[in-house]
């Protein structure tokens, strides 16, 4: 082979090589021209709203005055103070009926109606079950401070069964103000749960639950076996929404309880908002919602560690 008809081939792969790299460039050009209004909106709304937050912690100010800054003591007030850590031990309370309740009631009743959702009767079904999602959270939150009144729906109800001696004010009991609003939050949050595990479940090749009658499984096997994992993804959707949910709840509190009686409701929500504008402590709002968002992202890491695709 002579030395022209080495160098050609390598001229030619170099001249063919260009074109690929202009195009790349312009490829990459665009893709930021179309992330660009996204990452506008996502910057201004939520990372520099962030980084101001983050500042404001460590500052001593009431939001109209001088500020003075005082480094991480807002921090160690959050983390120390017996009120607070009380409010933020509310919110996980609170993770327990938000997020066990929805998810297993959820995964039982799309277990349970997993071939007849087609038709009417599976429209019906989803408007039913998804109709707490529709209603406003203030509305949700007035009619059952309604039912849970002294002579509301439910005690009524115990009373009508005989068992008179359990009703009680129960958004205004010390022991049972919390459970209450848990109550509320699960039945805001099934709906949602259901939906998105029905739509995992119709996911599943239905010849898997064959296969598995004709092995002579029963229906608990075929939901260990075959619904659960194959709802891994959904269900890690659920706790994760859910736990959000219970870590930043605000509305729900503040329409049925407003936090008490005492301080048994109150959730770290309404507490920064307490905080920064009842109480023109802005600084250490700021930190305990700085704490609230790091709590929630170490409640969650776990979750989508476990949930997530292993393909």
């Amino acid at each position: 082979m002579t030395e022209q008809d080495t160098t050609v081939p390598a001229a030619e792969r170099q001249t063919n090589r260009l074109p690929h790299k202009r195009g790349s460039r312009r490829g990459t050009l665009a893709a930021w021209l179309f992330i660009a209004p996204a990452f506008i909106a996502y910057a201004s709304f939520v990372l520099v709203p962030l980084a101001m937050s983050l500042y404001y912690s460590m500052l001593s100010w009431d939001g109209i005055g001088d500020a003075s800054f005082n480094g991480l003591a807002n921090y160690v007030t959050v983390l120390t103070d017996a009120d607070l850590l009380q409010i933020i031990g509310n919110a996980f309370q609170l993770v327990l009926y938000f997020t066990l309740i929805p998810v297993g009631l959820g995964l039982a009743i799309a277990s349970a109606i997993r071939g007849q959702m087609s038709g009417t009767f599976g429209t019906v079904t989803r408007t039913i079950f998804f109709l707490p999602q529709v209603i406003p959270l203030v509305a949700a939150g007035i009619a059952w401070s309604w039912m849970f009144a002294s002579s509301g729906v439910v005690n009524q109800g115990l009373k009508a069964i005989g068992l008179s001696s359990w009703t009680r004010g129960w958004l205004g009991d010390f022991d049972w103000a919390l459970p209450a609003v848990g109550i509320i939050g699960a039945w805001v949050l099934l709906g949602l749960c259901i939906m998105l595990l029905v739509t995992g479940i119709a996911k599943i090749d239905a010849s898997l639950y064959e296969a598995a009658r004709l092995d002579g499984a029963r229906p608990w096997h075929e939901f260990v076996y075959i619904t659960l994992p194959g709802l891994r993804q959904e269900i890690g959707v659920c706790v994760t929404l859910t736990i959000i949910a219970a870590l930043a709840s605000f509305d729900i509190v503040y329409i049925a309880t407003q936090g008490g009686p005492g301080i048994t409701t109150t959730v770290p929500g309404l507490e920064i908002y307490r905080l920064a504008f009842a109480h023109r402590q802005v600084g250490l709002a700021s930190a305990l919602a700085i704490v609230l968002m790091v709590l929630v992202l170490i409640t969650i890491s776990p979750v989508q560690w476990l949930t997530r695709d292993k393909k």
